[in-house]
């Protein structure tokens, strides 16, 4: 893919390589600055959303991403409230499940 095919997915993963967590919206205002005009209006970046939420669905579905909520990974298919996104965390919930899993075979 390259980066005319996908500059959302890309600069998702561009802004949360600082290893924060950053909500949709957050993410939707921020590329919205990207690509404003200056006669847009300041609720423009509103138009961005749905495509940044379906990207990032697919990318955390394709495991690029992780959705948290209250500070715990949760699954993409079932993601319901607010939640926030981070790239994969070594380690994170379903990681330690999968050890807890193993350690008692």
């Amino acid at each position: 893919m390259s980066e005319k095919e996908e500059p959302i997915r890309l600069f998702i993963l561009h802004t949360l390589a600082d290893g924060r967590s950053r909500a949709p919206q957050e993410l939707a205002h921020a590329f919205g600055d990207t690509r404003a005009k200056p006669s847009d209006p300041p609720d423009a970046w509103r138009k961005y959303l749905v495509a940044v939420r379906q990207q990032a669905l697919s990318m955390a579905r394709a495991g690029l991403v992780e959705f948290v909520r209250k500070g715990v990974k949760v699954d993409p298919d079932d993601v319901k409230g607010v939640v926030r996104l981070r790239l994969p965390q070594p380690g994170s919930e379903a990681d330690a499940e999968d050890e807890d899993i193993s350690d008692e075979d």
